[in-house]
């Protein structure tokens, strides 16, 4: 954990255009991040969760015009709700 001054001095620096999100998630969501970190050469799990809201958002406007990346959608946000009330996330 970086000590209260670092965390000042980033926070002063990016006030503007950052802030900082900090979560508890299961470890099988770190690994997953460290995955596409590691796939698509980002800078590390901070990033990828960056490129990951990213690529939804394209998905996403993709998605209004296509009608198998709906369905794609639609049936991933269906097994992710069914695999979270499995699983008690």
């Amino acid at each position: 954990m970086a000590n209260a001054e670092s965390q000042r001095r980033w926070r002063q620096k990016h006030r503007l255009i950052k802030r900082q999100l900090n979560v508890m998630a299961r470890e099988s969501v770190h690994h997953s991040l460290h995955d596409v970190a590691t796939t698509f050469n980002l800078r590390g799990k901070g990033e990828a969760v960056s490129f990951s809201s990213f690529v939804m958002r394209g998905l996403l406007q993709r998605a209004d015009r296509d009608g198998k990346t709906a369905e794609m959608l639609k049936d991933l946000s269906e097994a992710y709700h069914r695999d979270r009330d499995i699983n008690g996330n």
